[in-house]
Protein backbone atom coordinates (compact mmCIF):
# COMPACT_ATOMS: atom_id res chain seq x y z
CA UNK A 1 0.00 0.00 0.00
CA UNK A 2 1.43 3.49 -0.69
CA UNK A 3 0.52 6.69 2.10
CA UNK A 4 -2.54 7.62 0.83
CA UNK A 5 -4.28 3.99 0.96
CA UNK A 6 -2.63 3.86 4.39
CA UNK A 7 -3.89 6.41 5.70
CA UNK A 8 -7.48 5.83 4.59
CA UNK A 9 -7.15 2.44 6.13
CA UNK A 10 -6.27 4.07 9.57
CA UNK A 11 -8.63 6.84 8.93
CA UNK A 12 -11.63 4.37 8.74
CA UNK A 13 -10.21 1.85 12.21
CA UNK A 14 -10.20 5.64 14.40
CA UNK A 15 -13.24 7.21 15.53
CA UNK A 16 -14.39 10.10 13.48
CA UNK A 17 -13.49 12.40 16.38
CA UNK A 18 -9.98 11.01 16.81
CA UNK A 19 -7.63 13.63 14.79
CA UNK A 20 -4.62 12.05 13.02
CA UNK A 21 -1.64 14.22 12.97
CA UNK A 22 0.32 12.50 9.98
CA UNK A 23 3.80 12.70 11.44
CA UNK A 24 5.81 14.26 8.72
CA UNK A 25 9.62 13.90 9.72
CA UNK A 26 12.12 13.21 7.06
CA UNK A 27 9.36 12.83 3.97
CA UNK A 28 8.99 14.55 1.57
CA UNK A 29 6.37 17.63 0.19
CA UNK A 30 5.41 14.89 -2.61
CA UNK A 31 4.66 12.29 0.33
CA UNK A 32 2.87 14.66 2.25
CA UNK A 33 0.97 15.91 -1.26
CA UNK A 34 -0.31 12.17 -1.28
CA UNK A 35 -2.11 11.85 1.92
CA UNK A 36 -3.59 15.53 2.11
CA UNK A 37 -4.75 14.72 -0.91
CA UNK A 38 -6.43 11.39 0.88
CA UNK A 39 -7.98 13.69 3.28
CA UNK A 40 -5.31 14.29 5.96
CA UNK A 41 -6.11 17.43 7.69
CA UNK A 42 -3.08 18.07 10.91
CA UNK A 43 0.70 17.84 9.27
CA UNK A 44 2.65 17.28 12.13
CA UNK A 45 6.72 17.99 12.20
CA UNK A 46 9.63 18.34 14.56
CA UNK A 47 11.81 20.61 12.74
CA UNK A 48 11.41 24.31 12.09
CA UNK A 49 13.84 24.22 9.28
CA UNK A 50 12.10 21.10 7.52
CA UNK A 51 8.66 22.75 7.66
CA UNK A 52 9.02 26.11 6.27
CA UNK A 53 10.45 24.29 3.49
CA UNK A 54 7.78 21.17 3.10
CA UNK A 55 5.09 24.18 3.12
CA UNK A 56 7.27 26.47 1.10
CA UNK A 57 7.33 23.51 -1.75
CA UNK A 58 3.43 22.78 -1.21
CA UNK A 59 2.26 26.06 -1.69
CA UNK A 60 -1.50 27.09 0.15
CA UNK A 61 -3.07 24.04 2.06
CA UNK A 62 -6.22 25.77 2.96
CA UNK A 63 -7.94 23.53 5.36
CA UNK A 64 -4.85 21.74 7.00
CA UNK A 65 -2.78 22.60 10.08
CA UNK A 66 0.54 22.72 11.15
CA UNK A 67 1.22 20.96 14.51
CA UNK A 68 5.05 21.42 15.81
CA UNK A 69 5.54 17.99 17.82
CA UNK A 70 8.79 17.95 18.13
CA UNK A 71 11.42 20.27 20.76
CA UNK A 72 11.17 23.16 19.72
CA UNK A 73 14.38 25.74 20.57
CA UNK A 74 13.81 29.04 22.45
CA UNK A 75 16.32 30.74 19.04
CA UNK A 76 13.95 29.12 16.94
CA UNK A 77 10.44 30.61 17.96
CA UNK A 78 10.34 33.58 15.21
CA UNK A 79 10.63 31.28 12.09
CA UNK A 80 8.17 28.72 14.13
CA UNK A 81 5.37 30.92 14.48
CA UNK A 82 5.63 32.09 10.93
CA UNK A 83 5.46 28.15 9.78
CA UNK A 84 3.02 26.33 12.45
CA UNK A 85 -0.83 27.10 13.71
CA UNK A 86 -0.41 24.53 16.95
CA UNK A 87 2.52 23.97 19.39
CA UNK A 88 2.06 20.88 20.88
CA UNK A 89 5.69 20.71 22.64
CA UNK A 90 5.80 23.66 25.12
CA UNK A 91 7.63 21.90 27.92
CA UNK A 92 8.76 25.04 29.83
CA UNK A 93 8.21 28.19 31.45
CA UNK A 94 10.94 29.85 29.39
CA UNK A 95 9.79 28.47 26.06
CA UNK A 96 6.15 29.54 26.75
CA UNK A 97 7.59 33.15 27.21
CA UNK A 98 9.19 33.26 24.46
CA UNK A 99 6.10 32.58 22.28
CA UNK A 100 4.25 34.66 23.98
CA UNK A 101 6.63 37.69 23.81
CA UNK A 102 7.54 36.92 19.85
CA UNK A 103 3.75 36.38 19.11
CA UNK A 104 1.77 38.83 16.98
CA UNK A 105 -1.27 37.22 18.20
CA UNK A 106 -2.84 34.19 20.04
CA UNK A 107 -1.32 30.92 19.97
CA UNK A 108 -2.34 27.59 20.51
CA UNK A 109 -0.47 25.11 22.71
CA UNK A 110 -1.00 21.76 24.28
CA UNK A 111 1.73 20.74 27.34
CA UNK A 112 4.19 18.21 26.71
CA UNK A 113 3.74 15.82 29.48
CA UNK A 114 7.04 13.64 30.36
CA UNK A 115 5.03 10.99 31.54
CA UNK A 116 7.79 8.08 31.85
CA UNK A 117 10.40 10.47 33.91
CA UNK A 118 12.89 10.27 31.13
CA UNK A 119 16.11 12.09 30.64
CA UNK A 120 16.15 11.45 27.34
CA UNK A 121 12.74 12.83 26.38
CA UNK A 122 11.77 16.28 26.30
CA UNK A 123 7.88 17.31 28.12
CA UNK A 124 7.23 18.71 31.31
CA UNK A 125 7.80 16.35 34.58
CA UNK A 126 4.42 14.90 35.39
CA UNK A 127 3.88 16.51 39.00
CA UNK A 128 4.70 19.99 37.62
CA UNK A 129 2.09 20.36 34.80
CA UNK A 130 -0.58 22.06 36.69
CA UNK A 131 1.47 24.45 38.14
CA UNK A 132 3.13 25.44 34.72
CA UNK A 133 -0.33 25.27 32.98
CA UNK A 134 -1.07 28.16 35.61
CA UNK A 135 1.69 29.90 34.76
CA UNK A 136 1.43 29.50 30.92
CA UNK A 137 -2.11 30.44 31.36
CA UNK A 138 -1.24 34.05 32.53
CA UNK A 139 0.44 35.33 29.04
CA UNK A 140 -1.50 36.96 27.45
CA UNK A 141 -0.69 35.37 24.04
CA UNK A 142 -1.02 31.58 24.39
CA UNK A 143 -4.12 29.66 24.05
CA UNK A 144 -3.90 26.27 26.49
CA UNK A 145 -5.96 23.57 24.34
CA UNK A 146 -4.27 20.35 26.14
CA UNK A 147 -1.89 18.10 26.84
CA UNK A 148 0.63 16.28 24.58
CA UNK A 149 2.57 12.99 25.76
CA UNK A 150 4.85 10.34 24.51
CA UNK A 151 5.02 7.48 26.53
CA UNK A 152 8.22 5.28 26.82
CA UNK A 153 8.81 3.02 23.68
CA UNK A 154 7.74 -0.34 25.02
CA UNK A 155 7.99 -3.44 22.42
CA UNK A 156 4.36 -4.74 23.55
CA UNK A 157 2.37 -1.72 23.15
CA UNK A 158 -0.03 -2.88 26.10
CA UNK A 159 3.04 -2.01 28.33
CA UNK A 160 2.94 1.35 27.54
CA UNK A 161 -1.16 1.61 28.74
CA UNK A 162 -0.18 2.02 32.29
CA UNK A 163 1.63 5.71 31.18
CA UNK A 164 -0.98 6.65 28.77
CA UNK A 165 -3.73 5.80 31.40
CA UNK A 166 -1.82 7.79 33.69
CA UNK A 167 -1.51 10.85 31.16
CA UNK A 168 -5.26 10.80 30.71
CA UNK A 169 -6.00 10.68 35.02
CA UNK A 170 -3.84 13.71 34.80
CA UNK A 171 -6.12 15.18 31.75
CA UNK A 172 -9.36 14.39 33.38
CA UNK A 173 -8.26 15.97 36.72
CA UNK A 174 -7.43 19.29 34.79
CA UNK A 175 -10.56 19.56 32.98
CA UNK A 176 -12.26 19.82 36.37
CA UNK A 177 -9.31 22.31 38.01
CA UNK A 178 -8.16 24.57 34.86
CA UNK A 179 -7.74 28.55 34.83
CA UNK A 180 -10.06 30.34 32.99
CA UNK A 181 -9.52 30.14 29.52
CA UNK A 182 -7.30 27.07 29.11
CA UNK A 183 -9.46 24.83 27.26
CA UNK A 184 -8.57 21.04 27.81
CA UNK A 185 -9.68 19.68 24.46
CA UNK A 186 -6.78 17.56 22.65
CA UNK A 187 -5.35 14.68 24.42
CA UNK A 188 -2.79 13.67 22.17
CA UNK A 189 -0.76 10.45 22.73
CA UNK A 190 -0.02 7.22 20.44
CA UNK A 191 2.19 6.67 18.10
CA UNK A 192 2.49 3.88 15.21
CA UNK A 193 3.52 1.34 17.60
CA UNK A 194 0.90 2.62 20.18
CA UNK A 195 -1.80 4.28 18.63
CA UNK A 196 -4.29 1.72 19.30
CA UNK A 197 -3.90 1.49 23.15
CA UNK A 198 -3.86 5.17 23.05
CA UNK A 199 -7.45 5.77 21.88
CA UNK A 200 -8.76 2.94 24.14
CA UNK A 201 -6.85 5.07 26.44
CA UNK A 202 -8.78 8.56 25.93
CA UNK A 203 -6.50 9.98 23.59
CA UNK A 204 -8.31 12.19 20.72
CA UNK A 205 -5.11 12.58 18.96
CA UNK A 206 -2.57 10.38 17.92
CA UNK A 207 0.69 10.94 15.80
CA UNK A 208 1.49 8.90 13.39
CA UNK A 209 4.38 8.50 10.69
CA UNK A 210 5.64 5.13 9.94
CA UNK A 211 2.32 3.28 9.48
CA UNK A 212 1.12 5.79 6.67
CA UNK A 213 4.33 6.31 4.81
CA UNK A 214 6.98 3.30 5.80
CA UNK A 215 10.26 2.94 7.26
CA UNK A 216 11.86 6.23 7.35
CA UNK A 217 14.77 5.93 4.61
CA UNK A 218 18.49 6.55 6.22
Amino acid sequence: MDAAENYGRIRRSLPEDVTIVVAAKARTAAEMADVLAAGARVIGHNYVQEAQAARAELGPTPGVEWHMIGHLQRNKAGRALETFDVFQSVDSLRLARVLNDRAKGPVRVCIEVNVGGESSKTGAPYDSVPDLIRSVAALPNLRIEGLMAMEPYCEDPEDARPYLRRVRGLFERLCGECPPGVRMDALSMGMTHSYRVAVEEGANMVRIGTAIFGPRRA
